[in-house]
C-alpha cells in the first residue's frame, strides 16, 4: 500500500518525501535502537527497558535488542530492524521470550542495575523497578508468558501472517512498522501499530480469554464446526461468509481504494496481491474470488477462521455496518 504524506503551508500541500533508513545512514544498532531505548513508549507504551543488547543466557552472539518490564510484570522482548522486509524476526523474538520466560524478579534487578551502570545512572535499580511497578514491598511474580513487540520498516506477509496466528493462539505479538521521511533537512518518523491494530486490541484480549474456553470444548468433544450462516439471502460457511461479507461492502462502496479498504477491516483480514508471495491456502485465490479496488488494487481475502474469530467479525460487521447475519437452521425455510 502506497502511503502519501503531505506538508500544509500557506493553503498549499506539498509531498514529503518517504525514505529508507540505509538511504539516510541511519544504522539499527547505533541510531535507531539507541532512540527507541530512550523514548520506548513510542513503540511499547508503559514499559521500562532494563537492558540493552543483552545476552546473560548465552555463551554465543544472540543479543535481544532491548529488554523490558511493563506496568503489569511482564518481560517484554523488542526486536528492531531497519529493513523492508523484517527477516526473520519473529523466529528470533520467539527464540528470546522462552530463554528469558524464567526470569526472576531478583534476575531483572540484577540485570537493571548492570543497564543503568553501563548508562553512568547513579540509580538503584531495585527502587526504581519497585517504583515502576506501583510501589510493589513483596518480590513480583513475572508470568510465564513474555510479550513480543518487532518493530522494522516493513514486514514481510510471512512474518505478518505469523504474527496474526500466534496472537490468536494466546501469545502477544505487536508489529510496529517505522517509516521515515525528509523534509528539507529534518527526518521525520512515522511509528504506526498495525498488528494487532490499537482499537481492536482490547477487544482481542476478551477474545483471547472466550477462545480458551471455546477451544477446550471443541477438542473437549471432538467435533468439526459446521455452523452455517444466512446473509444476504444465501447460507455461507464461516470461511465463504467473511469473503461474501468483504465483497459485498466493496461491491457497495465501489469508490473505496486498497487503504480504505484495508481500514474498514483490518490489514488482518486482506492482502495485496502485489506483494510477491505464495499464498497457498491461507487466501481466496481463485480469479472470481479476487476483489479489485476503484484504484486498480487486486486483494485477496484470508480464508483461516474459528469460532472465536469468526464471532468477533461478525460482531463488528453488525455493529459497523449493520448486515444482518444469523446462524442458519437447517429446518428454516428462506423461500
Amino acid at each position: 500500500m502506497t502511503i502519501y504524506t503531505f506538508e500544509l503551508q500557506d493553503c498549499t500541500i506539498a509531498p514529503i518525501s518517504q525514505q529508507t533508513f540505509q538511504n539516510l545512514h541511519i544504522l539499527e544498532r547505533t541510531h535507531l535502537q539507541k532512540a527507541l531505548r530512550d523514548r520506548i513508549a513510542a513503540i511499547s507504551p508503559d514499559t521500562l527497558i532494563i537492558s540493552e543488547e543483552f545476552s546473560d543466557w548465552s555463551e554465543g552472539t544472540r543479543r535481544i535488542d532491548l529488554l523490558g518490564i511493563d506496568r503489569d510484570s511482564n518481560i517484554v522482548v523488542i526486536e528492531l530492524k531497519r529493513d523492508e522486509t523484517g527477516s526473520h524476526m519473529e523466529l528470533q523474538a520467539l527464540r528470546y521470550a522462552a530463554m528469558v520466560s524464567t526470569l526472576t524478579f531478583k534476575g531483572a534487578i540484577d540485570i537493571y542495575q548492570k543497564h543503568l551502570n553501563r548508562l553512568g545512572e547513579s540509580k538503584d535499580a531495585e527502587i526504581e523497578l519497585r517504583n515502576f511497578l506501583g510501589g510493589e514491598e513483596q518480590d513480583v511474580i513475572f508470568p510465564n508468558d513474555v510479550r513480543i513487540v518487532l518493530a522494522a520498516a516493513n514486514f514481510s506477509p510471512e512474518i505478518t501472517t505469523t504474527a496474526i496466528w500466534l496472537n490468536q493462539r494466546n501469545l502477544d505479538i505487536r508489529c510496529v512498522r517505522l517509516t521515515p521521511y525528509q523534509l528539507n533537512e529534518t527526518v521525520l518518523l512515522d511509528i504506526e501499530q498495525i498488528i494487532p491494530l490499537p482499537e481492536a486490541q482490547d477487544y482481542q484480549v476478551k477474545v483471547r480469554e472466550q477462545s480458551n474456553e471455546q477451544r477446550s470444548i471443541q477438542i473437549a468433544t471432538k467435533k468439526a464446526d459446521h455452523t452455517r450462516y444466512l446473509f444476504d439471502g444465501n447460507i455461507y460457511n464461516k470461511r465463504r461468509l467473511v469473503l461474501a461479507v468483504i465483497s459485498k461492502h466493496v461491491k457497495d462502496n465501489s469508490s473505496f481504494t486498497c487503504g480504505e479498504i484495508e481500514k474498514a477491516f483490518s490489514f488482518q483480514l486482506v492482502v495485496s496481491l502485489k506483494q510477491e508471495v505464495k499464498f497457498d491456502k491461507l487466501y481466496f485465490m481463485k480469479p472470481n474470488e479476487v476483489i479489485t479496488t476503484v484504484d486498480g488494487e487486486e486483494l485477496v481475502v484470508y480464508n483461516q477462521w474459528t469460532i472465536d474469530s469468526i464471532t468477533k467479525f461478525i460482531d463488528r460487521v453488525r455493529n459497523d455496518f449493520k448486515y444482518q447475519i444469523d446462524i442458519y437452521q437447517e429446518s428454516e425455510d428462506f423461500n
